[in-house]
């Protein structure tokens, strides 16, 4: 099965702190085929321009890349932008688009600590 992973659950997987993430999301992530929405490698740039990560994103995705066989969606971004326009709940472009994807994708799973997307896709989980 496909699953998406969050930007905050692909930092915390780089930086190896397992123990942030849920029992359920650990489960999820090892038994998935794993992918990440372009827009979660745009908000980890945002994160390290800003300085609230160090290494640039090329490098986390090529760290998880190797370590867990983390792929980019290469899903049609016209789809996503369509299905994003319907994502009101948020004003945030970063959820927005990284929710848009895995709807687009046919509701594929995303894993996220984040409790306002869970609250808005039904199928988030932590």
């Amino acid at each position: 099965m496909i699953r998406y992973l969050d930007t905050q659950v692909m930092v915390w997987l780089c930086q190896k702190q397992l123990e942030k993430l849920s029992q359920r999301a650990v489960a999820a992530i090892e038994d998935s085929e794993l992918r990440i929405s372009p827009m979660v490698l745009l908000e980890l740039e945002y994160l390290h321009e800003t300085k609230r990560i160090i290494p640039p994103p090329q490098a986390l995705l090529h760290q998880l890349e190797s370590q867990i066989g983390l792929q980019l969606c290469d899903h049609p971004f016209p789809a996503i932008v369509e299905t994003a326009l319907y994502e009101t709940w948020t004003r945030d472009p970063f959820d927005r688009v990284i929710v848009a994807h895995a709807r687009s994708n046919g509701y594929a799973p995303l894993v996220t600590s984040d409790a306002k997307i869970r609250a808005h896709y039904p199928n988030a989980a932590w």
